[in-house]
């Protein structure tokens, strides 16, 4: 695959294969159908199938096509939240344990990644969430004090020491999580399906799932290509979910989150995060950076991509960030330009749903998708074989349809295409 036929540069430069294979079916029916071939869908099926559950998954285009073949690659712990705000908001039973849980997601990831030997350009340096400014610092100072209280290694580092990490003195200071890390997600994903199959698993690609119904204790899934009959189905769609399941798709907002690469950089770039740790900031649009194995320098924020990987808004944006922030490298060129979806919930939690009788889904991860997918398809395979529910890292919800989110997201995207205006000039 070229990058110019691939849906991200993590699509073309993923070191696992492909794997593409039509909708076989038959009279037999399987334990679990799973719809949707990212993270949650995968690590739902490895799961499953390591716990002796027979799996179908079902993915509408290619495996990690949609949020996890885009992704960031940043393996970051828990989420963007400060963690007194997630024990504030799910309470002191949930609180603590969803932080710990997700505190934890990292090793997972990287557990899985040594276990299955994927190949995905795997580092554990850590990663950094700089200051974009004085304020920046302070939620830093708040947030270093509650990680130090629940004894993580997270370390606050000053302007000075941070500059050293990151190559430019231009961030006020920064947070280095030592638990995290970063991947080509891709490769993660791709690995998970061979994990998968190699376990037991089925998996149809180009296969879009149409319609689901449940009949006799057995939920058909149609599609264009057949039918699946299955005991429980899981819909791990999060962002790209569409209507299949009446009104899921209005329980988040959707956002963009774009990235552009350059092409691989020599001697003259062995300042910017010589520990190849990833980078996010503290800005109210978030911005991102990190250097991948083969020494592109990527940099993206939120919205889409405009124009194309060398010319238009966005290109004009990415080349100004980095004349910006790293002086001293020099005018770049660009490899590849790419945006994802994003499902922010209303307070930036994620979710886990019971639609109806043994169909779940896991939804709203807020640009966290590496972890929590993960995290979430381990869950729900231990729903699916007697998990105590009480045991989960957070409370079974009921939908809750936000009207404003097709509004709010038009709003988000208008924002956010004016700030790589304003920062392109």
């Amino acid at each position: 695959m070229t990058t110019s036929d691939a849906i991200s540069l993590w699509d073309a430069s993923a070191q696992e294969p492909d794997f593409l294979a039509p909708l076989e079916t038959g009279d037999a029916v399987v334990d679990v159908a799973v719809i949707g071939g990212g993270f949650t869908g995968l690590s739902t099926a490895l799961h499953c199938a390591e716990k002796g559950l027979s799996v179908h998954v079902i993915e509408a285009e290619q495996i990690g096509y949609g949020g996890s073949g885009r992704n960031v690659g940043l393996v970051n712990a828990a989420l963007w939240l400060p963690p007194q705000k997630v024990r504030e908001q799910l309470g002191q039973t949930y609180g603590p344990r969803f932080i710990k849980r997700f505190g934890q997601g990292p090793e997972k990831v990287f557990s899985l990644i040594e276990k299955h030997q994927i190949r995905c350009e795997v580092t554990r340096t850590g990663t950094i969430h700089a200051a974009h400014g004085p304020s920046g610092v302070v939620d830093l100072r708040k947030r270093h004090k509650e990680w130090q209280r629940l004894g993580e290694p997270v370390d606050l580092l000053s302007r000075e020491e941070v500059s050293g990490l990151i190559g430019t003195t231009h961030f006020h200071g920064g947070l280095v999580d030592r638990r995290c890390g970063t991947i080509n997600p891709m490769g993660y994903c791709r690995g998970l399906a061979r994990a998968a199959l190699g376990a037991g698993a089925r998996i149809s690609t180009g296969v879009r799932a149409t319609g689901l119904e449940r009949k006799d204790d057995l939920w058909t899934v149609s599609t264009d290509q057949g039918v699946v009959k299955a005991r429980a189905v899981v819909l791990g769609t999060n962002a790209y979910t569409d209507t299949l399941w009446p009104d899921l798709k209005r329980t988040f907002t959707m956002i963009h989150y774009f990235q552009l690469a350059t092409k691989p950089l020599g001697p003259e770039a062995d300042h910017i995060l010589p520990g190849r740790q990833g980078l996010w900031d503290t800005g109210q649009i978030m911005f991102n950076i990190r250097r991948d194995a083969h020494d592109r320098l990527l940099v993206g924020s939120m919205g889409k991509v405009v124009g194309t990987k060398d010319r238009g808004l966005s290109h004009r944006w990415a080349k100004k960030q980095i004349a910006r922030i790293f002086p001293r490298l020099g005018p770049v060129e660009f490899d590849e330009a790419w945006h994802g979806k994003i499902a922010m919930t209303p307070d930036h939690l994620p979710r886990i749903h019971e639609l109806d009788t043994n169909l779940f889904t896991s939804i709203g991860y807020n640009g966290r998708g590496i972890t929590t997918g993960t995290i979430f398809g381990e869950t729900i395979a231990g729903l699916l074989t007697g998990m105590d529910r009480a045991d989960l890292p957070l409370p079974m919800t009921r939908l809750a349809p936000v009207s404003s989110a097709p509004f709010v997201s038009r709003i988000y995207q208008s924002a956010f295409t004016t700030n790589q205006i304003i920062k392109a000039i």
